[in-house]
């Protein structure tokens, strides 16, 4: 997706060029992108446009990669969604088992194979309890 730019953003995007990956400007300030200072932090308005954006391609990816999505229940898509967005599609998509539990409509099964996983077990127990919980409630 392209997005439309003024001529304003095209100077300053030519000016700046665009670096992925955090660097040092010639200030020594910690950037990003087309010379966003990170090193100060973002407004909490910043954070919530990348979330919107990266949920966003999530989701792209989920309904592009699931044929099952469609049937899912609309909170149950956002658990899927959530953890998505939290480990990245490609980790998500190692949840084998309870990817095929969601295909076949087994929701406890899925909530099952969510809980049991390092994920659930040391990395973030709370959210994967409230999320499996959650997929086993529909």
């Amino acid at each position: 997706m392209t997005l439309h730019m003024t001529d304003l953003e095209r100077e300053v995007a030519s000016d700046e060029g665009f670096v992925p990956i955090p660097y040092r400007c010639t200030a020594g300030k910690l950037s990003i992108g087309y010379g966003t200072n990170i090193q100060d932090g973002i407004s909490r308005d910043e954070a919530l446009l990348l979330l919107r954006h990266r949920l966003g391609l999530v989701i792209a990816a989920l309904e592009s990669r699931l044929p099952f999505w469609p049937r899912l229940t609309d909170d149950r898509r956002r658990v899927v969604a959530n953890m998505g967005y939290q480990l990245g599609v490609a980790g998500l998509m190692g949840f084998k088992r309870m990817l095929a539990g969601l295909e076949r409509g087994d929701y406890e099964a899925a909530a099952r194979e969510m809980l049991d996983s390092k994920w659930a077990k040391r990395d973030t127990p709370g959210r994967a309890g409230r999320l499996a919980e959650r997929m086993r409630r529909g």
